[in-house]
């Protein structure tokens, strides 16, 4: 819609480039007549220059109004561009968001998968063992590294790399842990 408006504008500027010289013509007719020694002061004389005189107002006029659409059309490009960002902005949104949510509903069903597992384990009397901060136990730990850590005892669990489980109270998988060591202070 914008661009046939815009040749709209480009033909209404090019009729008025042909009427100003139309016009022009005119005003170099009448100088050309009185250089001859034509008369000057007839009434052909008044009447061509009333009609140049109304043809200038109504190219002012047109060129007023060609302006105006030109302004018009200008804004209404801005409006457009700015519409279009926003909706480019939008619609990445709604992508990144697609990206990082589309599996909502799947992880909802996990964490109730999850639920019922801790259930089933509770009933039966599995449990996971919490061993960070405890003292080294060769029956319930293996140590995988130790690790300078800053406010625990050396020796103690500083970190788990994976989860040790019992079955009423007996170790059926180790927990892979690391042991804190002293910090070198230099």
């Amino acid at each position: 819609m914008a661009v046939s408006r815009l040749s709209r504008f480009v033909k209404l500027q090019t009729a008025a480039s042909r009427n100003s010289r139309a016009l022009a013509g005119l005003y170099s007719t009448a100088a050309e007549h009185c250089s001859r020694g034509d008369d000057c002061h007839g009434d052909d004389t008044v009447d061509n220059r009333s009609r140049a005189v109304a043809n200038v107002r109504m190219l002012e006029a047109r060129a007023s109004k060609l302006e105006e659409q030109v302004r018009d059309l200008s804004e209404k490009y801005k409006r457009a561009l700015a519409d279009s960002d926003t909706v480019r902005r939008k619609t990445q949104k709604f992508v990144e968001d697609a990206k990082l949510f589309g599996i909502q509903s799947f992880c909802r069903d996990l964490v109730e998968v999850q639920d019922r597992l801790q259930e089933v384990f509770t009933k039966h009397g599995l449990e996971k063992m919490k061993p960070v901060g405890g003292k080294y136990d060769p029956y319930q730990h293996e140590i995988v590294c130790h690790t300078a850590a800053e406010g625990t005892e050396p020796g103690t669990i500083a970190l788990v790399r994976q989860d040790g489980y019992k079955l009423h109270g007996r170790t059926i998988r180790h927990a892979h842990v690391g042991i804190a060591v002293e910090t070198q202070e230099q």
